[in-house]
């Protein structure tokens, strides 16, 4: 029997939430019925939206980790929403840029991961909703470096699945194409509506999927898996996204 959650009085713990997706993510976890959310951030002193609970976070920062989960032991969601681009190629990009790109997106998903699961054990198991990419199963020239890290969380979040399984944490995956964010203001190729893809990470988690796919490229991409890799590589190169 599939697994399901209910926004409806969860606590949520948001990263990345001063904007773009995050920002989203914790607005509609508010509309949704939520009983607290966490907003978490570098600077919370950005952070703008009313009703949420803004909490001080750098996901690379370990100590700032633990600490955030002391603050916020109440927690039965947990959105993995930060992470960050450096526009990279593995063969040119300065190598601090394509390790930059791994801490943030794998490492600090973990400690995430590591430091709450304690709290969502505790509190009934809980759920965790990691943002991948459609880029987890797709090379793309200036963001290779990305495309590893992706394709790293999205393994990370398919382990971490079957080893919260015992405790009754349900894990599920966002995957989505480019939206119109600040994160992709440097990608002038067609891009999404930001909330079109937060609300299918959240129906989606709230009906217990393993896998959202945010829309039509992330499942086209997701089907390419079991063609040869060169017939994606030349839609690529054509110019199809």
């Amino acid at each position: 029997m599939t697994q399901t959650f209910s926004l409806d009085g969860a606590v949520a713990l948001v990263t990345g939430a001063n904007r773009g997706l995050g920002r989203l993510f914790a607005a509609h976890l508010l509309q949704r019925g939520a009983a607290r959310v966490y907003a978490a951030a570098r600077r919370p002193e950005t952070i703008d939206l009313p009703g949420v609970v803004p909490l001080r976070l750098d996901i690379t920062d370990d100590a700032g980790v633990r600490a955030a989960a002391e603050q916020a032991g109440d927690v039965t969601l947990l959105v993995n929403n930060a992470g960050i681009s450096r526009w990279t190629n593995l063969l040119t990009s300065d190598v601090a840029d394509l390790r930059a790109e791994l801490e943030t997106n794998l490492w600090g998903t973990l400690a995430m991961v590591r430091a709450f699961a304690p709290a969502l054990a505790r509190n009934g198991g809980g759920a965790v909703l990691n943002v991948l990419s459609a880029q987890s199963w797709f090379a793309y020239p200036g963001t290779n470096g990305y495309h590893v890290a992706k394709a790293a969380q999205w393994a990370l979040t398919n382990g971490v699945r079957l080893e919260l399984a015992a405790q009754g944490t349900q894990v599920t995956a966002l995957h989505l194409g480019a939206v119109d964010t600040d994160f992709s203001a440097g990608y002038d190729g067609p891009k999404g509506d930001p909330a079109d893809a937060v609300r299918a990470g959240l129906d989606g988690l709230a009906a217990g999927a393993a896998e959202v796919l945010a829309d039509s490229w992330s499942a086209h991409v997701k089907r390419s898996l079991a063609d040869d890799p060169s017939v994606l590589d030349a839609q690529i190169r054509a110019g199809v996204v």
